[in-house]
C-alpha cells in the first residue's frame, strides 16, 4: 500500500506540468484524477463503463480501441495506469491525433508495446511514449 502512495505522488508530479490531461480506463481509482484537479490540471477520465469520478473530473464513456477523437482533442497528456499491452497502440493513436504526450504504467512485468522513454518511479516504471521537448 506504501508503494502504491508513493506513485501516486510521483505519477501526480509528473502530470502536474501538464494543462489538460485525459485518464484512459479511470475504474475505480480516482484519487489521481482527485489530486490533478486539486493542482490546477484540467482531467478528463474515460472508461468503456460508466464510472463516477470527483465532482471536478470531467467523465466521458469511451473505448480506446475505437476512441471519439474530440475526447482527447485539448489534451496535452493522455495518460493510463496498469495499462495492458493491447492498448499501448490505440492508446498512443489518441494522443498522437490530439497531438499531446502519451504517459503511462502497466501491471507486473508487461512491457511496452510501442517505443517508449523510461522513467523509474518509486515501484515501477513510468513509459513516456512522446515528451514535451519533441
Amino acid at each position: 500500500m506504501a508503494h502504491s502512495r508513493r506513485n501516486l505522488e510521483t505519477l501526480r508530479q509528473y502530470l502536474t506540468e501538464y494543462d489538460r490531461a485525459v485518464e484512459i480506463g479511470i475504474g475505480r481509482r480516482t484519487e489521481l484524477a482527485r489530486a490533478l484537479v486539486k493542482r490546477g490540471v484540467s482531467v478528463t477520465a474515460t472508461d468503456v463503463h460508466e464510472r463516477d469520478v470527483p465532482e471536478d473530473v470531467h467523465f466521458v464513456r469511451d473505448d480506446i480501441v475505437d476512441p471519439d477523437p474530440s475526447v482527447y482533442a485539448d489534451a496535452d497528456a493522455v495518460y493510463a495506469r496498469n495499462l495492458p499491452p493491447e492498448l499501448h497502440r490505440p492508446a498512443l493513436e489518441a494522443a498522437r491525433e490530439a497531438d499531446a504526450d502519451f504517459l503511462f504504467t502497466t501491471l507486473g512485468g508487461d512491457q511496452p508495446a510501442v517505443p517508449v522513454e523510461r522513467v523509474t518511479i518509486d515501484s515501477g516504471t513510468l513509459y513516456v511514449a512522446r515528451t514535451l521537448s519533441e
